[in-house]
């Protein structure tokens, strides 16, 4: 396998820039303690996105981007259940959890009896 060396020192240099952005908005978010919260979250947020968007014009982002949307067009093709559907089926679980409950209850009730029994507790 041949892997094109100046493509892959391109994509390493973008990625390592990408980090070294981050990492500088990150100190700058905190060492500019005296400007406005909201200032200095907007700042944060275009460097971050010019990172993400930096990453992105990689091999390994737009493989990501792929991954993306390929799986909105997955998304797509699931069918979802109807309201009728999902209601019905949550009140089959809320009972059942009930009558699991219910049971599980008897058996500790009667086990509790039996043990009470056999140890000479009960009256």
């Amino acid at each position: 396998m041949q892997i094109n060396n100046e493509v892959s020192v391109s994509d390493l240099t973008k990625q390592i820039i990408s980090v070294l952005f981050i990492i500088l908005g990150l100190a700058g978010f905190y060492y500019y303690v005296n400007f406005l919260l909201v200032y200095r979250v907007i700042g944060l947020l275009i460097i971050v996105l010019g990172a993400l968007y930096l990453l992105s014009t990689t091999f390994a982002g737009k493989k990501v981007l792929s991954f993306i949307s390929e799986s909105k067009i997955e998304l797509n093709r699931v069918i979802w259940p109807t309201r009728e559907e999902t209601t019905r089926t949550t009140m089959l679980v809320f009972a059942m959890v009930f009558v699991v409950g219910f049971l599980l209850w008897l058996l500790d009730t009667f086990l509790f009896w039996g043990v009470r029994l056999l140890t000479g507790q009960g009256s």
